[in-house]
């Protein structure tokens, strides 16, 4: 009975190692231990519900602060788009380097606007609409405006945004010299800065330009010298090929004097015929306007009457006393009259004077010229008389003041009812041998 071994439990084949209960049991393949359920602890019941309020108050605050801003983006975008209170159209000048607050400042100053803080927020929301709508920038730019009547403030951001800006024309008229040139752009209140120099007779072309306050001078005349060479190599291959001029500054040259001469579209071919004819010849230019700028180079006073012993004095640009062309342009002339040298009209004139109507008389002899000239002489004198005769009779209207009435003098008789207007002894219209002295 020691030998005996001690009975073995029964075997229950849900784990790994239990005791086979029986020879069949021990041949079957050992199942794997049973799963342990982990425990599940039950949410309190309470802190569920404090989690749920605070969730939900957030909630409820944004939405709060989203209805605010929602009714104050409307309040400002009616604001916006309201009619501003300016009464009439106004030039506002808005200064390089201000920013948005004074700017905003400003325009509540000048009465554009009605309130800088409004304004400043509408700007800062067109701002960010801007960045949202593809990156565009959006900024207030400085220069001078025309803000129109009853302007909104949606309207003025528009202006400034955009730059809508005021523009001015600058004109420099065809055949000024250098000098008078510079003094004209010196004397033009919407333009800054200075000009370094004087620059050289006919290097600058006229123009008409737009531009905005403060352009700088320097500017303009950089543009003038840069339009003249573009000019040069455009239409100096466009010349005729016979003309007497070798170079692009000896067209300049010629055009400087038909500038002079003339101010017709219609006859500067003609006189720029002339000139190359009478070069052709050999004959001297015989150019009034080529005395007064040898005199006063520069400054030269156009209108001034040319004297005789003017005429006779010799300088480096006086036509009459040099041959060929002077030796400088004597004035920056037009594109027409550049155009009118290169490609002058086919005539055989040599002589033109004026015809005392703005236009000339031309003559291919002296003495068909020398009638001409006569004929103008004739026509000065008729003018000269004329003009003596309305001075005359300008002198003769002019009737000295009556002397004061002496001190105790009946007073003049009071006109009927039917009496005519402006009649008698006390009218305005009497005599001057009438009027007392």
């Amino acid at each position: 009975m020691s030998n005996r071994r001690p009975a073995e439990p029964p075997y229950s084949g849900r784990a790994t190692g239990a005791v086979p209960r029986s020879p069949a049991e021990r041949l079957e393949p050992t199942r794997p231990a049973a799963r342990v359920r982990r425990r599940r602890y039950a949410r309190t019941p309470g802190a569920s519900r404090g989690l749920f309020r605070v969730v939900s108050g957030l909630f409820t605050v944004l939405l709060v602060c989203m209805a605010l801003a929602g009714a104050a983006a409307l309040v400002l975008q009616s604001w916006m788009n309201a009619p501003g209170p300016l009464k009439a159209a106004k030039t506002i000048v808005i200064p390089r380097g201000e920013g948005t607050p004074e700017i905003a400042a400003r325009l509540e100053r000048e009465g554009v606007i009605s309130n800088q803080w409004l304004f400043t927020a509408g700007y800062r929301l067109t701002r960010i609409a801007g960045w949202t709508d593809g990156g565009r920038a959006v900024s207030l730019k400085a220069g001078d405006y025309q803000i129109p009547q009853a302007a909104s403030a949606r309207q003025v951001i528009d202006i400034l945004v955009d730059g809508r800006t005021i523009s001015y024309r600058v004109t420099v008229p065809e055949g000024y010299t250098s000098y008078q040139i510079v003094e004209r752009l010196k004397g033009d209140p919407n333009l800054s800065g200075e000009i370094s120099e004087v620059p050289d007779e006919g290097t600058l072309l006229p123009e008409t330009f737009v531009v905005q306050r403060g352009t700088s001078r320097q500017s303009i005349i950089d543009s003038m010298r840069a339009e003249a060479g573009k000019l040069a190599e455009k239409m100096w291959a466009q010349r005729q090929k016979d003309l007497p001029v070798s170079t692009w500054k000896e067209a300049v040259v010629l055009a400087s004097i038909v500038e002079k001469e003339t101010g017709r579209n219609d006859e500067r071919e003609r006189v720029a015929g002339v000139f190359v004819n009478r070069l052709r010849k050999n004959m001297r230019l015989d150019s009034d306007p080529t005395i007064r700028y040898g005199i006063d180079p520069g400054k030269t006073p156009w209108g001034k009457p040319i004297l005789m012993s003017e005429k006779t004095q010799k300088t480096a640009h006086n036509t009459y006393q040099i041959n060929g062309l002077p030796p400088t342009p004597i004035c920056n002339p037009g594109k027409a009259a550049i155009e009118a040298v290169l490609n002058p009209a086919s005539t055989k004139d040599l002589y033109f004077v004026a015809d005392g109507k703005g236009g000339h008389v031309f003559a291919e002899t002296l003495k068909d010229h020398n009638v001409n000239v006569q004929k103008y002489r004739a026509f000065e004198r008729e003018r000269d008389k004329e003009k003596a005769d309305r001075e005359k009779a300008k002198a003769a209207a002019t009737v000295a003041p009556a002397a004061p009435p002496e001190k105790n003098a009946p007073a003049p008789p009071e006109k009927s009812k039917g009496a005519v207007a402006n009649e008698g002894p006390w009218s305005s219209t009497t005599e001057p041998a009438k009027a007392k002295r």
